[in-house]
């Protein structure tokens, strides 16, 4: 028997839905013929797939089209924004502000700069969690030309206010750039009112497939990014490379089906996730990492006191759960983002995240909170005999 799937900030299984629509991209009755070939009907119809993807991804951040580039992920999504951003700016200052609880594509890519002449400021979030914008607001200089926010983390699922970071940027005019990879189709996101000008988006975690993702680019004079990939001009010269047409259609129909979705569904997985929550309290010694509210709907990250993390994980065969990022799940070290948060050694390694989704049902949190029960209480059992 399968486990629990209680994973699904790492990915999502893709909705039948999304299937069909990809499937009929790919056979020689499909639209499998090249979105650049606009010289006969396969090319054509392709590219007309394309751009009906492309406007679903823009519906549903209230975007225009045209400001939708796509990407191979929300990875490739930080660098283009970061590196592109940053060398487009080059003359006007080399200060970027984050945080140092940003996922590791931000982070490295950020790394990455420095190592070319950047100056980083990366902020310790406050102890719950999020960014702080008085904080950023103290940190911002004359020289300074871009700050990169998450919109919310995909370790805690703390949310962090976009809005009120973004009008600190536009205020000095400073680029804003957030990454969204965890709120797409989660959180409502209206980028003709949000003080956004870069943001980052994949469809692996909205229930879309692997591979693909978007950056939203502000249609302003003062947006500007430079091509990190090049050869054939693709995506307005912004991103380079043969379109993969079934992905990109299956990216659109997440979208298109979580925005018809969202009402419901949000309120559904976090009750099942405050049912699991009071599960796992009522096992004692158990503590929530981040703010109790800003939250996503599905996302619960728990130290398990008294026990070792990487224990308690290999000790639940019977639920897929994790340690931290998928990104960083080979790391041994405890979770940059729950040390930042201020959490010491000890707890950062006791803890676990736990993520509902469209799938999970009452009976899967009853199972899990079950197993997680019977394997605390072997650990801590041996912990005291030894």
């Amino acid at each position: 028997m399968n486990p629990v799937y209680l994973d699904y900030a790492a990915t999502t299984p893709v909705d039948p839905k999304v299937i069909e629509a990809m499937v009929g991209c790919l056979g020689q009755d499909g639209l499998f013929g090249n979105p650049a070939s606009r010289s006969h009907l396969y090319g054509w119809l392709a590219e007309d797939a394309v751009e009906t993807a492309r406007r679903q991804v823009a519906d549903l951040i209230h975007a225009d089209p045209r400001e939708v580039v796509w990407t191979s992920g929300a990875t490739e999504a930080n660098n283009l924004a970061l590196k592109g951003a940053a060398q487009a700016r080059r003359a006007q200052g080399r200060h970027i502000i984050s945080m140092a609880s940003e996922h590791k594509a931000v982070l490295d890519a950020l790394g990455a700069l420095a190592r070319e002449g950047w100056d980083i400021t990366l902020l310790a979030p406050l102890s719950d969690g999020r960014a702080d914008p008085a904080a950023i607001q103290a940190a911002l200089r004359e020289d300074t030309v871009l700050v990169s926010v998450m919109h919310a983390n995909n370790e805690t699922g703390v949310i962090n206010d976009i809005a009120a970071i973004g009008a600190l940027c536009r205020a000095q005019g400073v680029l804003f750039h957030v990454d969204a990879a965890q709120t797409l189709g989660k959180l409502p996101i209206d980028l003709r009112t949000l003080p956004v000008d870069l943001m980052s988006l994949c469809a692996h975690k909205l229930y879309g497939p692997k591979g693909v993702g978007a950056l939203y680019v502000r249609r302003a004079p003062g947006v500007r990014i430079e091509a990190q990939i090049h050869g054939g001009g693709h995506e307005r010269g912004l991103r380079s490379g043969t379109l993969a047409t079934h992905q990109l259609v299956g990216f659109g129909a997440a979208c298109a089906l979580s925005g018809e979705v969202m009402q419901t569904e949000q309120p559904r997985i976090q009750a099942l996730r405050d049912q699991l929550w009071a599960g796992l309290q009522a096992l004692g010694n158990v503590h929530l990492n981040g703010h109790p509210d800003a939250r996503l709907a599905g996302h619960l990250n728990v130290a398990f006191g008294g026990v070792d993390g990487e224990l308690l994980l290999t000790a639940l065969p019977g639920i897929a759960v994790s340690s931290g990022s998928a990104c960083t799940s080979a790391s041994l070290d405890p979770s940059h983002v729950l040390k930042a948060m201020g959490l010491d050694d000890t707890l950062a390694h006791a803890s676990l995240r736990f993520s509902v989704g469209r799938y999970t049902a009452e009976a899967d949190i009853r199972k899990a909170v079950d197993i997680v029960g019977e394997a605390l209480q072997r650990l801590r059992n041996g912990a005291q005999v030894s």
